[in-house]
């Protein structure tokens, strides 16, 4: 009867329709079907904070019936006497609650939570078989979410989690990103949340910058004209408004030793500032219940200026947040919610330390006494800040159902990632293990070049040494050749080469491997790229970086400042040069001229330098300035003491100008004095630019200005920077061991 047929692959709910040329009008009536039928909803709530978030969302689900379908569950705490059986308040909200799991372990420790885990995992299946949700709910970063999240990617129900992508800095952030990877959908509140996602490799298509769903209510409803009523059913009629505090701190179940001292310090700091406190019970985390027994030990509870409650329904709570005079603690309704309002918050701990936060919260990251506590209270107490909306504004639920109604529920279910492009990875044979992972290192001089085996331990196995030629293709030619030689004697070291690292004077961009301007002394190298030559003919990743840059990463991974976040390396040489650690990241500048520490200025009038300039460290202080001043010296016959000779065959350098301020010349040592000056000078308008801990002194006259540098400092430093080490460096090729760390610190990277 049906000439042409074909079969449309519908929801297994929908039967194939055979078409012919006459049921077309059929057809498109029966995929417009498709297209309205109601989405099924399946929101899932733990606990009364988890509800804030999420109630906006239900409402919003509700208010469109002809869209979804709504359908409630409640486990978690909700249902526990002792947290305020807050499943009522959702009843009192109206919501049809169609399934209730008590999936509670009692305990209040890590075993009980996991116990949680695990009994919240052995009831869902049969309520979600049950229940055959569309789309599954989840909010944040509780272990009961991380049990939903877990049972609907197992039973292939797409999963929408809200607020994924945040750092608090606890437990909470492994569970928060588990629950996203197992997610097929995220709404996240900050862009900063959304680039987390992103960089976790999740489908930028699925994730929605929606903000916080509960700023949709709070926005507005912290206008409300009845806050004071608020204010006196749950502190008093006597108490007015910014004259109270609101106290909420949760374990740390990370730490929950520190937690217990934090609580009983915080307690300690409310009773003596002596204002009128509402306090609420912690959540149930592990350590909850030594807080509770912490709290009635204290008295709390009897306390005259407290008011101890397990649970405030979230429209009042509001109202109390933002009319408080102070909220402590470390909820994150104090770093998100109390910022729409300007509340000062004071965040004890590091239960929220990765949080975003706006100007109205002060962190006491250490509290450790209750003076610290209670000095933030004086300085937060009664102030009032500008709102903050970091985390939303206004409209998140309408770009949150938008984003439901985008949902294709014919697209494939398994996720796909987004991975970045890596490095082919090295493969873990029983000859990679055996070998040495080594670098080649290339130190271009302005008389040498040369070229070192160098392990992972900064050994350098073998070195090679030519003279550097004048011309760039010559170069070129006898850096590969050199290299070509060292991998074919690294196989007989037992080295495995990963790569080569080159050292060079001159400007260098390191991320294309271009050597933009170069020194007078390495001719035709200026605007040349060194990494795709030596790359192409290696077939190895080639790092290239300044000279200073490498012997301060030398120093980073081999020398003085292993471990170290901040310092300073100066190099003193033919020239003076440098690198800048600052937070553990070489420190290069928005054109590659950082740390030129050569050329600081330390005088308005003084010799030429070769920067074209005057009064340059480097025209005081180099290799190249001493051998100027010895030959003046020299040709004024004014060099020579007892017991030193020259040859006139010879050419007068720096050795002869120290030897002589040791054998007692005095000209001599004024020379040496003011090298010495004016490379302290400069090195105490380091410290007080980038303040860092350490400064190494490398090179071959770093030994003879490491005294002259200290006494500088002493007399001209600010009293904060004079204690500061300076101290000569041990490494003997820094040029060398610098250029083998790049290769060492990132080719044996398993993360990228």
């Amino acid at each position: 009867m049906y000439r042409n047929s074909v079969l449309l692959g519908l929801s297994s709910k929908w039967w194939a329709v055979i078409l012919d040329d006459v049921s077309v009008k059929h057809a498109a009536e029966c995929l417009e079907n498709v297209a309205r039928r109601k989405l099924r909803v399946c929101v899932a709530t733990c606990n009364r904070a988890d509800y804030s978030k999420l109630a906006p969302i239900m409402f919003g689900l509700k208010s469109q019936p002809e869209l979804f379908e709504l359908e409630v569950v409640v486990l978690g705490s909700h249902l526990i006497d002792d947290y305020g059986n807050t499943f009522r308040m959702i009843e009192q909200d109206e919501f049809d609650i169609g399934t209730k799991l008590h999936t509670i372990v009692r305990g209040e420790d890590e075993a009980a939570m996991v116990e949680s885990v695990g009994l919240a995992l052995v009831k869902l299946p049969d309520m979600l078989q049950r229940l055959a949700p569309d789309v599954l709910i989840v909010h944040g970063d509780r272990f009961d979410a991380l049990a939903l999240a877990t049972a609907a990617a197992l039973m292939n129900i797409r999963i929408l989690h809200l607020e994924g992508g945040e750092v608090s800095g606890t437990i909470d952030d492994s569970i928060r990103h588990a629950i996203s990877k197992l997610a097929h959908y995220h709404a996240v509140c900050t862009r900063s949340a959304e680039r987390h996602l992103i960089a976790m490799c999740e489908d930028h298509s699925r994730i929605l910058l929606a903000g916080c769903p509960s700023y949709d209510k709070l926005l507005s409803a912290h206008k409300r004209d009845d806050y004071a009523d608020i204010i006196k059913a749950w502190l008093g009629d006597s108490v007015k408004e910014q004259d109270y505090i609101v106290a909420l701190q949760h374990p740390v179940t990370t730490d929950i030793k520190n937690s217990i001292k934090i609580y009983e310090l915080m307690l300690d700091a409310l009773m003596s500032f002596n204002k009128k406190t509402l306090i609420l019970f912690p959540n149930i985390d592990a350590g909850s219940k030594e807080l509770v027994r912490v709290l009635r030990r204290k008295g709390v509870e009897q306390h005259p200026n407290f008011r101890a409650v397990k649970h405030v329904p979230f429209d009042q709570f509001i109202q109390l947040v933002a009319h408080a005079g102070c909220m402590v603690g470390n909820s994150s309704c104090g770093v998100r919610e109390a910022g729409a309002f300007g509340t000062p918050v004071i965040n004890l701990g590091t239960r929220q330390t990765g949080r975003e936060t706006g100007e109205n919260v002060l962190h006491v990251r250490d509290a450790d006494t209750q003076n610290k506590i209670y000095h933030a209270l004086e300085l937060q107490f009664g102030k009032r800040y500008p709102c903050s909306k970091i985390y939303g504004d206004g409209n998140a639920v309408p770009r949150i159902l938008k984003f439901l109604q985008s949902i294709d529920m014919s697209e494939p279910l398994q996720k796909t990632f987004c991975f970045p492009t890596v490095w082919e990875c090295i493969s873990q044979d029983i000859d990679h293990i055996l070998e040495m992972q080594s670098a080649l290192a290339v130190d271009l001089g302005g008389t040498n070049l040369r070229v070192a085996i160098v392990s992972m331990k900064g050994k350098l196995v073998k070195k090679y040494t030519q003279p550097n030629p004048k011309t760039f293709e010559e170069r070129i030619e006898v850096i590969l050749s050199m290299c070509k030689q060292a991998i074919a004697d690294a196989v007989h070291q037992n080295c495995r080469v990963l790569g080569v690292g080159v050292s060079t004077g001159g400007r260098v961009n390191p991320k294309e491997g271009v050597v933009l301007d170069s020194t007078k002394l390495i001719r035709e190298w200026a605007g040349v790229n060194v990494r795709t030559p030596v790359s192409s003919a290696l077939h190895l990743p080639v790092w290239v970086d300044n000279d200073g840059n490498c012997a301060a990463l030398a120093e980073k991974k081999f020398g003085h400042g292993k471990g170290m976040e901040n310092f300073v390396t100066v190099i003193t040489g033919t020239g003076i040069g440098g690198g800048i650690i600052q937070h553990g990241e070489l420190i290069h500048g928005s054109t590659f001229c950082a740390a030129e520490l050569g050329h600081i200025m330390v005088a308005l009038e003084g010799p030429e330098c070769s920067c074209g300039s005057h009064g340059c460290i480097e025209a005081f202080a180099s290799g190249l300035a001493l051998q100027r001043e010895a030959k003046r010296l020299h040709d004024e016959d004014l060099l020579l003491v007892e017991g030193m000779s020259v040859s006139n065959k010879e050419q007068v350098n720096a050795a002869d100008l120290i030897h002589a301020a040791h054998l007692g010349n005095s000209k001599a040592e004024a020379v040496l004095h003011t090298a010495g000056t004016a490379l302290g000078v400069g090195i105490v308008n380091i410290l007080h630019t980038v303040n860092p801990s350490l400064v190494v002194l490398s090179g071959i006259l770093a030994k003879h200005y490491e005294g002259p540098v200290c006494q500088v400092i002493r007399q001209r430093a600010l009293s904060s920077a004079r204690d500061i080490r300076v101290v000569t460096s041990d490494l003997e090729e820094p040029a060398l061991l610098g250029a083998a760390s790049m290769v060492l610190d990132y080719a044996t990277r398993r993360t990228y």
